[in-house]
C-alpha cells in the first residue's frame, strides 16, 4: 500500500496540509478536489516524496519513501506535474524515453504507441518547444505511462497526476481520465488532482475534499459531492442532481451571491 500517515506541510509559519492521512488502494482512482490554495498540490508532492513533510509521512509497503532512492521510487510511480519545463532542446520521442528509465527492447515502437494512446501521432520527431501546452502535457503523459509500462508487474504501480486536465480541450480531458481507469482496472492505483467536479465525479472511485489543508471529506463521489459539502468546501450555493452514474453539478444551479438555498 501507498499511504500518507498523519502528514502534514508546514512553510513559513503557514500551515499547507494538515494532518492528513490517506491510502492509494490498488485497483482505485482517488482524486483530491478543493478549492485554490487547499493544499492539494502540496500534498500530492508530500505522497509523491518531491517535498519532506514536517510532521507525519508517506510509505510505499510500510518503508518511509523519505529512506527510497529516487531510482526505487521511480519504479514504483509515476508523477505527472502541473507542468514540466525541459531545459534543452528536446525532440519529443526524448521525453517519452526518459519515462523508460534506460534501453528497452522496441523502444521506437513502445514510443510510437504511447504516442498513439495520447492522440499524438507523428509527433515523436517534433520539437517540445514547438508545441502548444496541451500537447505538452499529453507528450508528459505519455512519459508517465511509459514509466509505468516498465515498472515491476508483480507490485501495484501508482500514478501521481496534478491538475493533468488543466491545459486540455474536452476530448483530451476525457482521454486522460480514460487512461486513468484503464490504469486502475489493470490493478494499480491513481492519485488526481482535479477541479472540475463533474469530471472528478466520473473518474473517481473515492474523492477527497481538502480545504486549509484538512481533510473535510472522503469517501464515493456520491457521498461526497452534496449541497452541504459543496457550500462548506467552495463557499457556494448549488444543487447537486444526479443520474444513475452518479452525481453532476450544472453552472446554472449555482446560486448568486447573497441567495442562500436550504439544505435539502
Amino acid at each position: 500500500m501507498y499511504t500518507a500517515e498523519a502528514i502534514g506541510l508546514t512553510l513559513n509559519g503557514r500551515a499547507l496540509v494538515r494532518d492528513v492521512s490517506l491510502t492509494l488502494e490498488p485497483g482505485t482512482v482517488t482524486v483530491l478536489v478543493g478549492p485554490n490554495g487547499a493544499g492539494k498540490s502540496s500534498l500530492l508532492k508530500l505522497i509523491a516524496g518531491e517535498t519532506a513533510p514536517t510532521s507525519g509521512r508517506a510509505t510505499l509497503d510500510g518503508t518511509d519513501i523519505r529512506r527510497l532512492s529516487p531510482a526505487v521510487l521511480a519504479r514504483r510511480r509515476a508523477v505527472l506535474p502541473q507542468s514540466a519545463e525541459v531545459a534543452f532542446a528536446f525532440r519529443v520521442d526524448e521525453v517519452v524515453r526518459i519515462g523508460l528509465l534506460g534501453s528497452q527492447p522496441g523502444t521506437e515502437a513502445r514510443i510510437a504507441r504511447l504516442l498513439e494512446r495520447v492522440d499524438l501521432p507523428d509527433f515523436a520527431g517534433r520539437s517540445y518547444d514547438s508545441l502548444s501546452g496541451g500537447e505538452r502535457q499529453r507528450v508528459q503523459l505519455a512519459r508517465a505511462l511509459a514509466q509505468v509500462e516498465v515498472m515491476d508487474p508483480d507490485k501495484p504501480r501508482y500514478l501521481l497526476l496534478d491538475e493533468p486536465t488543466a491545459s486540455l480541450d474536452l476530448a483530451h480531458q476525457l482521454l486522460v481520465l480514460r487512461e486513468a481507469r484503464a490504469h486502475a482496472a489493470a490493478g494499480g492505483a491513481v492519485l488526481a488532482v482535479l477541479h472540475d467536479l463533474n469530471l472528478a465525479a466520473m473518474a473517481a472511485d473515492r474523492m477527497v475534499v481538502l480545504v486549509a489543508g484538512e481533510l473535510v471529506a472522503g469517501g464515493p463521489p456520491a457521498a461526497v459531492m452534496t449541497d452541504a459539502t459543496l457550500a462548506s468546501a467552495f463557499r457556494i450555493a448549488a444543487r447537486v442532481n444526479a443520474v444513475p452514474n452518479g452525481p453532476f453539478l450544472l453552472p446554472q444551479a449555482i446560486v448568486p451571491e447573497g441567495d442562500v438555498l436550504s439544505p435539502r
